[in-house]
């Protein structure tokens, strides 16, 4: 049995094809599933998830910093799309990766995927947590975040179609907050006459566009969600054309969501001062001076949050069923689809178990992890898009020439930008996590002896 190496086309459906796609997704999702499958996972509240720590880390130039992510983020995203073309796998990243250089850096790639979309579950249980304790300071954080994780890992077990469903439910209710929350911030702030350059020239406590960058590295974990639409390519109809229409409109639409909600939030409450940055943003809603409107967003946070804990768990189960499947993982675990359900269940189960770490973490270490995990796996895409495009199939005239070089080029140079601004903490975590990947690399699957899986490309 032969294998294409790194840049060779794919070959046509062979025994170890058979082997690879021996279980199937259903394909059933369409782009207005797919764009609400990732805004539900980036949650279009979670502008206020980090909101506290962001402000005073850029003296409340929070809109600015959300900027500077969108546009570094556009161009990534035009990468995951055009990846998501070429290769309509579930693995995002890994997949891209691996069959543009090869098993080992794909390996390693989506190893460190798994950083981020193992936090990111995490995150937001941690937020139901800290938000309901709040809200109910006699029920421990433990307590919701347990309740939390049992209702997600029985909606993912079930399917995808479940998932698809209660996202319908949790958009809803956050849309009824976003709409009352900007007409009564508009309210307040004319009533006020507050500066409306405020939200972009600062406080004036912290200066210089250093901590605009430092912002920009935090607020990297919004994004996650334009590339969780790529691990469905397996269950999307036509998937060459809905997912990569899909990411776009989810960048571009959440971008400039969270870029108005902080804008307002600064502008209604025009202060970095809190008694918690963690939840900081209960606060500014509470400055409105409505009561209805802050249980309205607690209950829109949580939803949003448990929302985004159910679609961030779907596509890491799927991540790590995509490398269970061609063997980088152990197939006999991660590699094999219930019969029943047609989901990936011990995956599921195991990130399950991971997030109840949830119960010990911190915000701040946590967004920290999930973005230097998904900025590597950000660099990595706009290097394949060169490498498949650009080198191996060789488009490289006129227009092909920015396509497949320039703007990913400028796509991996946005993020590694973003990725230095991270904190030393943050490096030398995410370091030790690379650390451990490459040693199972070495040790346990012996990965460096074994070709790059044949993927079948039939829709």
């Amino acid at each position: 049995m032969t294998f294409p190496a790194p840049g060779e086309p794919l070959a046509a459906a062979t025994e170890l094809t058979a082997q690879v796609t021996e279980g199937r997704f259903k394909r059933v999702l369409g782009v207005p599933s797919l764009v609400l499958f990732g805004l539900v996972y980036m949650v279009p509240l979670t502008a206020f998830t980090t909101y506290g720590i962001v402000t005073q880390l850029t003296g409340g130039r929070v809109p600015m910093t959300y900027v500077i992510t969108l546009v570094a983020m556009v161009f990534t995203a035009r990468s995951y799309a055009r990846m998501s073309v070429a290769y309509p796998y579930s693995g995002s990243a890994y997949v891209y990766t691996q069959q543009s250089f090869g098993g080992a850096l794909g390996f390693l790639a989506g190893w460190a995927l798994l950083l981020d979309y193992l936090f990111l579950p995490m995150i937001n249980y941690l937020i139901v947590g800290l938000y309901l304790n709040q809200t109910f300071p006699a029920i421990p954080n433990a307590v919701w975040i347990i309740a939390a994780v049992v209702i997600v890992t029985i909606l993912n077990v079930i399917g995808i179609v479940s998932v698809a469903r209660a996202n319908f439910v949790v958009i809803a209710v956050q849309a009824i907050f976003i709409v009352a929350f900007v007409a009564l911030t508009f309210g307040s702030a004319t009533g006020h006459h507050v500066n409306p350059l405020l939200p972009f020239t600062g406080d004036g406590t912290v200066a210089g566009i250093g901590p605009l960058f430092q912002g920009a590295a935090i607020l990297c974990l919004s994004f996650l969600g334009f590339d969780s639409v790529s691990t469905l390519s397996e269950e999307a109809k036509d998937s060459r054309r809905t997912v990569p229409r899909a990411i776009m409109i989810v960048t571009i639409g959440a971008g400039l969501l969270f870029i108005l909600l902080t804008y307002l939030a600064q502008w209604a409450y025009p202060s970095n001062k809190f008694s918690s940055a963690d939840t900081a943003s209960i606060e500014v809603v509470a400055s409105l001076g409505q009561q209805w409107l802050s249980t309205l967003f607690i209950a829109g946070f949580v939803a949003g949050s448990i929302g985004s804990a159910l679609t961030s768990q779907a596509s890491v189960a799927r991540i790590l069923f995509a490398m269970g499947r061609d063997g980088v993982l152990p197939r006999a675990v991660f590699g094999r689809l219930s019969k029943r359900f047609g989901t990936p269940v011990i995956p599921i189960l195991l990130v399950s178990l991971v997030s109840l770490y949830a119960l010990f973490a911190d915000l701040l270490t946590v967004s920290n992890m999930i973005s230097f995990g998904a900025l590597i796996a950000f660099s990595c895409v706009n290097l394949a898009v060169i490498k498949h495009y650009f080198a191996d199939r060789a488009e490289r005239g006129g227009r092909h020439a920015v396509n497949n070089l320039v703007l990913p080029g400028i796509g991996f140079g946005l993020t590694v930008w973003l990725w230095t601004n991270l904190t030393g903490m943050t490096f030398a975590v995410g370091l030790s996590w690379l650390a451990i990947g490459f040693i199972l690399l070495l040790v346990i699957t012996r990965f460096f002896r074994r070709p790059t899986p044949t993927l079948d490309l039939k829709e």
